[in-house]
């Protein structure tokens, strides 16, 4: 897909739609391309003079609207991996010019805060928003640097990943061509995952800027909920969501309305609850491979095998242990963090990341690998076996944390003890409620080990 405009220095707020064409499913109605300028202005005009905006709204529209308003105003938007205001604030400290923007009422000590509602969102007609009809569409800088997008936090600290409008552009343009290019009509798009990390961006606020797609503005967790609200977009519909929400909904054993497909990621996805997944939708079930350095950059269906298939014009070139990516939204190659083995120009398989290869009492493994086998242990609900950080036990230990209420610790012992070796057995293992994920389902680092010390010091 080549766009014109990526020649010329600058480039549309949106792309391939006309001011009447519908944009967003929120509250009951349908909001158009000048709903969302009218609301896109309005804000604009609100927005203090910073360099950064922490955009730190819930709502999938009201985000939409801050992003796009401070792209208009020449900001940034900080993309922090949490809302904690720990968080908030720690990063406020390297880049102090800024301000917080929200939807809730949020107030973070030493920032300002600012909080707003989307005029269009609330009403049921904009006669009182900007007249658009007037406006020119707002043309953004390839250049700008429209988002720093920061790491989960989940092998360590949030790092910062600078993303320029061109970026974001080519890169969205790139998944289109992937996912979108074969349906008949405005693909709907509905996410349980939020638009604040690199895989919601992408998928639902970028596709509805760039790709001319619909996009849902709710965020369902519940099974009855995502049927719900599937229920309000029209075919093609697709669903975005993650390996976690699918286990739920396939647990559930409800019907939900047929998507055209369903895209999982954040996480891997075993092969057995694909299979129940897409027997459930009655559809595919589609997995992106990707990171916030570079983006989502290959898909595969889980069910078709291992091999993943790169995004048009993307190459990795593999270096002994090393995988680079290049890629047309790429300044410069950007080393992987998983084993590559590469078969031919476009496709590839995973061997694990290099930082969970284990190499214990002379035994190689991969962490990737047993919590896999941890979590296809019927009766495990959640799991996560991990090796903790010298001078939080001996470094050759693992630990694990286990969702399964209706297992003994031993029992799951020995369901994985018939697939393990004993090396690689996880001492302690001890069973928790709730494992803590992020809102991707992610599992940062950080929570893990500290609720591995607080089990540990309770017994």
């Amino acid at each position: 897909m080549t766009d014109p405009a990526m020649s010329q220095a600058s480039s549309p707020l949106i792309h391939n739609a006309g001011l009447k064409t519908p944009m967003v499913w929120r509250a009951g109605r349908i909001l158009s391309v000048a709903d969302f300028l009218a609301d896109v202005h309005q804000l604009a005009q609100q927005l203090p003079d910073c360099r950064y905006v922490f955009n730190c709204c819930e709502d999938r529209y009201a985000f939409m609207v801050a992003f796009a308003a401070a792209l208009t105003r020449g900001q940034t938007n900080l993309m922090p991996p949490s809302r904690a205001a720990e968080v908030i604030r720690d990063i406020a400290t390297d880049y102090p010019d800024c301000c917080y923007l929200t939807d809730e009422a949020v107030e973070v000590e030493g920032i300002h805060c600012q909080q707003f509602q989307p005029d269009s969102a609330q009403s049921s007609s904009t006669e009182n928003a900007v007249d658009v009809t007037s406006e020119e569409m707002p043309e953004i800088p390839l250049a700008h640097e429209a988002a720093l997008v920061f790491t989960s936090g989940s092998t360590g600290r949030p790092k910062p990943n600078v993303k320029t409008w061109r970026s974001l552009i080519i890169g969205t343009q790139l998944a289109a061509e992937r996912f979108f290019a074969g349906l008949q009509g405005q693909p709907q798009v509905l996410a349980t995952v939020p638009p604040q990390h690199m895989y919601g961006l992408e998928t639902t606020v970028l596709h509805a800027l760039l790709s001319g797609a619909l996009m849902h503005s709710g965020r369902p967790l519940f099974p009855d909920d995502v049927r719900a609200s599937l229920q309000t977009l029209d075919a093609p519909r697709v669903l975005i969501t993650t390996p976690i929400h699918l286990r739920a909904l396939v647990k559930a054993d409800m019907e939900f309305p047929s998507p055209a497909f369903v895209v999982s990621a954040t996480a891997p996805l075993d092969a057995e609850l694909a299979s129940a997944a897409e027997a459930l939708f009655q559809a595919p079930v589609l997995e992106i491979y990707g990171c916030t350095e570079a983006g989502s950059l290959a898909s595969r269906r889980n069910l078709d095998g291992e091999r993943w298939r790169l995004y048009p014009r993307m190459s990795i070139k593999v270096q002994g242990q090393t995988a680079l990516l290049d890629g047309p939204q790429l300044d410069d190659s950007v080393p992987l963090a998983d084993i590559i083995e590469q078969f031919d120009a476009q496709h590839f398989a995973l061997r694990g990341r290099n930082a969970d290869m284990l190499n214990i009492a002379g035994k190689r493994g991969s962490l990737a690998d047993l919590n896999q086998r941890l979590l296809a242990i019927d009766g495990v609900e959640d799991g996560v076996i991990i090796q903790p950080d010298e001078g939080q036990g001996p470094v050759s230990r693992l630990a694990a944390l286990v969702v399964a209420p209706g297992l003994s610790e031993d029992k799951i012992l020995d369901a994985l003890r018939k697939h393990t070796d004993a090396v690689f057995l996880p001492r302690p293992l001890y069973k928790v409620e709730k494992l803590p994920r992020n809102e991707t389902g992610k599992l940062p680092r950080k929570a893990v080990l500290a609720m591995l010390a607080e089990r540990g010091e309770k017994l």
